[in-house]
């Protein structure tokens, strides 16, 4: 099976479609979501810059009010299989995390769609580094909402509320 896997995925290549517009210059600039202070990353706004070429498809995206954006963690400077995240005092494995240090560097955000202007989607809720490569968007749905879910041990460490 291993073989037959490694020959479907040998040369796996995407091309980004779009870029990320940001006021986040340097991962530095993101304070970690355990800090950030209330609704911060809610009150971030940039936008997601397409591709001429992939103008097109951005057609009919205007009616969601949010959107998925998956990107590559360009800067993420290789990967790991354990991360401490922020304020944790030990690592976790980093499929339990959202660190960028992962084997296939890819980020997933769901945004807030504010609006459009041609190829360029206005957002909100952004914690993405600006010049970030998008390489999809989707339109966030309901049955993407989820209910009754378990998060693991950020549920054993979640401060209680202020």
């Amino acid at each position: 099976m291993a073989d037959v896997r490694q020959g479907l995925t040998r040369g796996l290549r995407f091309r980004p479609i779009g870029t990320v517009r940001s006021r986040f210059k340097e991962p530095a600039d993101l304070p970690p979501p355990a800090f950030a202070p209330p609704r911060f990353f809610e009150r971030s706004t940039g936008e997601i810059e397409v591709d001429p070429e992939f103008a097109e498809a951005l057609d009919d995206i205007e009616g969601f009010s949010h959107i998925i954006v998956l990107f590559h963690f360009h800067r993420s400077g290789g990967a790991k299989l354990k991360a401490v995240p922020p304020g944790e005092p030990r690592p976790r494995g980093i499929f339990s995390t959202r660190s960028p240090h992962r084997p296939n560097p890819l980020g997933l955000s769901v945004l807030k769609l504010l609006g459009r202007d041609g190829r360029v989607l206005k957002v909100s809720g952004l914690d993405i580094i600006d010049g970030t490569p998008v390489l999809d968007i989707k339109p966030y749905t309901s049955r993407d909402r989820k209910s009754h879910i378990r998060t693991g041990w950020l549920q054993k460490n979640r401060r209680p509320a202020r």
